[in-house]
């Protein structure tokens, strides 16, 4: 058995366990599944099957795409203001170069003013029912290289929501907590992580 398949079914005990038995926080009800960047496939096929398995126990898996997320709050910045959003991203690279541009979604995902990241995900959870409802976070890649921490995601979401939820993270494992996102070797492993890693 493969060891992303044994954490697969070490997370699969812990979900169907009655309470869950994914963290140890009652207002932190994270955990996250890591997985090799190299195995995205491997881990979608094994976590589709996951979701099968949970639903035949009386589980509803929800999934968020932090992916579609961040494509959704640029679309709708640029629904409020044409000269801010995806475009205007667009442009500021072209003009100023890559890090302009993360400088300024950085910022557009920090703040209530714009599209709070933490929020939107705290919304999307909250319209859920936490006594019968799992959220899969997935796409994190898609907040690579530096666009938004995890692990400040997490942080920000503390206390904001009773659904029990994973959040998919592709990364590299250092010691029993050091996470490196992506595997990027510019990147210090971070071990502030206060949920359970699979």
């Amino acid at each position: 058995m493969s060891s992303l398949r044994k954490r697969i079914d070490d997370l699969e005990t812990d979900l169907k366990h009655e309470p869950t038995r994914i963290s140890v926080y009652h207002d932190l009800p994270f955990a996250i599944f890591r997985y090799n960047p190299e195995d995205e496939w491997e881990m979608r096929r094994e976590m589709k099957n996951l979701e099968i398995r949970l639903a035949n126990s009386g589980k509803r898996v929800v999934e968020l795409s932090l992916e579609m997320i961040l494509w959704d709050a640029l679309q709708s910045i640029e629904e409020r203001d044409p000269d801010d959003g995806y475009h205007a991203l667009v442009e500021l690279e072209k003009q100023e170069g890559f890090l302009a541009a993360q400088e300024v979604l950085i910022t557009y995902l920090s703040s209530n003013e714009w599209c709070s990241l933490a929020e939107i995900v705290a919304n999307r959870l909250n319209a859920l029912d936490p006594k019968r409802d799992i959220a899969f976070i997935l796409h994190a890649a898609a907040m690579a290289p530096d666009f938004y921490q995890m692990s400040r995601l997490l942080d920000e979401l503390h206390g904001q929501t009773m659904v029990p939820a994973i959040l998919y993270y592709p990364g590299t494992l250092e010691g029993t907590t050091g996470l490196r996102f992506m595997d990027l070797r510019n990147r210090e492993a971070t071990g502030n992580y206060r949920v359970k890693i699979y």
